[in-house]
């Protein structure tokens, strides 16, 4: 087996076959450089963490850029220890390889590892070179790389980014860690193509291309989303990455939306000992703690756990503002025999918040002027707080079988608890600045989630090729319950400087509620036919029977619908490197807005197209896309008015086209980046621009560089251009509208490694104190981001 060269799965086939029938050959030209040039003379920095022997010289191959050859046999079922330093490749090798009974030789540029008894004689060697790939289920954290082999959230097959005909994202760990992307706010908002719409500080909307993000899965597993937004803030340290697959998804989620799928992909345990520790303190007398312990439960290592827990406690720019928040995960996994495996994990997340906006800050007086504060403005009250409490446990099931299918069931309860006492102003000012009128409000909501989803995939053939085939079958009850108080409100002081000084009314008035449960249940099927060496056809449905029942705050929510979602895509290798594809998708997706009769408006339905080119360049270092897309939406609620504290919709045709660029990987062994830009144009049916709280342009670049000559320190940056947004609102019966001109972030990083566990990090954000509002999303309300800020940590990994 050769590391480097990826091949396609006929090729590795054909590959072993001979390597196994014929027991002598000699190698084939190298792909990188002389292994003579590299080998044993310039030390190089190596990342590796604990992982199985395949991965890990795979990984050895990858950072070192030699050509490596292996058969399969010798590594198969062996693991290898984390190597992390700066040394030669020999010495890495060597150290990955230590205790297994395997050495290593040079044969002309390439680098063989045989049984260390055969490393005196002559090479034997199969008759071609034989090529591999990581095996799908490489974490990122296993190869400290800005990109990933494999993805399964756009189908539930296992494809590479260029095998997926749909634009592809990744925020790999290693990016994570490098930019202490904490929260997935923040993780999104790195994201090529995806735009955080913090509308409150504990409330966030997520859009791309021009529309809301609703579906979202676990492990490529759809969960439910009842709520259509996100409360709380969700801590990253449980994940080893983040998937946005962009564009319709309704084949694994139920539901298609032309906006973009997000995976969240959870650690899992490994099969060595690893662990990790992390101490951080920044601005606003920040802290945090990260721990990580992962590896087998006992001598022959069938049982296997891991344990993630992070602690941070922070104050806030924003005044009276502060978040404490914990989080726990923990997940055992274990071998029932050579070919299955039973996980249960558990998570639970605590955020507290005091002194959380609800609602923002006024932008206009009554006289239509644009108004402007201090960063650190709020229109909390002293006494307001946020609690938000999550548990979720998951329970998995895999069987693979002799013919290299594989079948998976997971079973996910989650519970989520959200209460607080909160203090909305509403209103329009005057010239001094008086005018508002509080309306504070007790809040309690608990949604219960359950979600059963059973799949199996494997390969089969017809034609005299070979295919690929996933059937599933998924099920989920989402139920709610909301209660709320009310208490009596009163006039607000001018907001400049307030010191949130109000007394806490008593909650007394029933503000209404809510008790409502939404059911799914779906059967999808996807294949991918191989219907020549340089083209596949991926072909898909979805039915889904969903039933709503309940009301909310006075509102009947009971519905049922059926639906059917096709998919369709395609991707033709026009060489080695570049590949063309399309793929196309109908849109179906059910709606929580009221219209005027305070009746909910019917689904979303639609179509979504895109196509492209994709690449991969560098020996498959480096991935790149450029995609155009078309989407149009027939009945996408447009908000309207207020009718007392019910917000009310209506139904419009909206569409959406733009282009995608996006470039990541690894341009050098010391350079590493991730870049997208986004262009798109949204228009109502009358052809008007609609929804122009979205920035039409977006620009994210982050990229680390190891320096030269100063092996132990890496520099990084990310940078993150959006073009002008605004909204519009009427006032005294004029139309007004609030702009938010085209503004860039720009955050550093830096690293040094003390030892080869040991590191120091330090992390500048906002590096020029851009001044901006967090989202144009409302129209009448919004609040600054955070000023220039720092972080420091001590970083510790075995």
């Amino acid at each position: 087996m050769s590391f480097n060269r990826p091949a396609r799965p006929k090729q590795l086939v054909l590959a072993l076959t001979l390597a196994l029938s014929l027991g002598s050959a000699t190698l084939s030209t190298p792909a990188f450089a002389q292994a003579g040039s590299d080998w044993a003379g310039t030390a190089v920095r190596i990342e590796l963490a604990a992982q199985p022997l395949a991965q890990a010289l795979n990984e050895w191959a990858r950072q070192t850029r030699l050509e490596l050859i292996v058969s399969p046999a010798l590594v198969a079922g062996r693991s290898a220890p984390a190597v992390a330093g700066t040394m030669t490749p020999r010495e890495a090798l060597e150290r990955l390889l230590a205790g297994s009974g395997l050495a290593t030789a040079r044969d002309g540029n390439a680098v063989i590892v045989r049984p260390a008894s055969q490393s005196s004689g002559p090479a034997v060697l199969p008759a071609v070179g034989v090529t591999a790939t990581l095996q799908d289920d490489t974490p990122s954290e296993a190869t400290g790389a800005y990109t990933v082999r494999s993805s399964r959230g756009a189908t539930g097959l296992a494809l590479s980014p260029r095998e997926t005909p749909q634009s592809i994202s990744m925020i790999t760990r290693a990016q994570m860690d490098d930019f202490k992307l904490n929260s997935v706010n923040e993780t999104l908002d790195a994201t090529p193509g995806v735009v955080v719409e913090k509308v409150e500080t504990d409330r966030t909307y997520y859009t791309a291309r021009g529309f809301n993000i609703t579906t979202f899965q676990e492990d490529g597993v759809g969960v439910p989303f009842t709520m259509g937004l996100v409360g709380g803030d969700i801590d990253t340290a449980l994940y080893d990455r983040v998937e946005v697959v962009r564009g319709a998804n309704g084949l694994l989620s139920n539901t298609g939306n032309p906006s973009a799928t997000v995976n969240l992909v959870r650690k899992r345990p490994t099969s060595e000992f690893q662990a990790a520790a992390s101490l951080g303190y920044g601005s606003w007398n920040a802290k945090r703690i990260d721990a990580d312990v992962a590896g087998p439960l006992n001598a022959a290592g069938t049982l296997r756990g891991r344990l993630v827990a992070a602690v941070e406690d922070k104050d806030s720019y924003l005044d009276r503002y502060s978040q404490n928040k914990n989080l726990f995960y923990g997940v055992l996994e274990a071998d029932l025999g050579e070919r299955t495996t039973v996980s249960l994990g558990h998570t639970y997340q605590a955020n507290r918040s005091d002194g959380q906006l609800w609602g923002g800050l006024p932008l206009y007086d009554d006289s239509g002027r644009l108004l402007s504060y201090s960063r650190s403005t709020s229109s909390a009250a002293d006494w307001t707080y946020l609690d938000t409490t999550t548990q979720l446990t998951f329970i998995e099931a895999v069987h693979r079988f002799d013919n290299d299918w594989e079948a998976k069931a997971v079973y996910t309860h989650k519970d989520i608890d959200w209460r607080g006492k909160l203090h909305y102003v509403g209103g329009v000012p005057d010239s001094s600045g008086n005018g508002l009128v509080s309306s504070p409000s007790k809040y309690k909501t608990g949604n219960i989630q359950d979600s059963v989803d059973v799949r199996a995939s494997g390969p089969f053939e017809l034609g005299g090729r070979k295919h690929e085939l996933i059937l599933g079958a998924s099920w989920s009850l989402s139920e709610a319950d909301a209660t709320t108080l009310s208490g009596a409100g009163s006039a607000v002081p001018p907001l400049q400087g307030w010191d949130g000084n109000i007394a806490e009314p008593a909650f007394t008035a029933d503000g209404g509620g809510g008790e409502y449960a939404d059911r799914q249940r779906s059967l999808y099927a996807a294949t991918r036919l191989n219907l020549a060496d340089p083209f596949k056809l991926i072909l898909g449905v979805n039915a889904t029977h969903f039933r709503s029942t309940g009301s909310n705050y006075g509102v009947d929510r009971d519905r049922k619908e059926d639906v059917l979602t096709p998919y369709a895509g395609a991707v033709y290798d026009i060489n080695e490197a570049v590949s063309a594809y399309a793929s196309y998708t109908e849109i179906f997706n059910p709606q929580s807005e009221l219209d005027a009769q305070l009746r909910r408006l019917d689904p979303v339905t639609g179509s979504n197209i895109e196509g492209g080119l994709k690449f991969e360049l560098l020996q498959k270092r480096l991935y790149g896309t450029v995609s155009a897309f078309r989407s149009k939406q027939d009945n996408l609620a447009s908000y309207v008015t207020n009718l007392g504290t019910i917000a009310v919709y209506e139904g419009t045709k909206v569409r959406s086209q733009g282009v995608e660029l996006e470039l990541s990987g690894d341009l050098t062994e010391r350079l590493q980046m991730t870049a997208g830009y986004t262009k798109l144009a949204i228009e109502d049916d009358e052809g008007e621009s609609a929804r122009l709280f979205t920035p039409r342009q977006i620009f994210r670049l982050s990229t680390t560089w190891r320096v030269p000559g100063v092996d132990k320190l890496k520099l990084g940056a990310n940078l993150n251009w959006r073009s002008r947004t605004s909204n519009s609102t009427t006032l005294n019966g004029q139309p007004l509208k609030i702009s938010q001109s085209a503004y860039t972030l720009v955050n550093l990083m830096a690293r040094y490694d003390i030892s080869d566990k040991l590191f120091v990090a330090a992390n500048l954000n906002n590096l020029t104190n851009e001044k901006y509002l967090t989202s144009r999303y409302w129209a009448d309300q919004g609040y600054y981001g955070a000023p220039r800020n720092a972080t420091v940590s001590l970083n510790w990994k075995y």
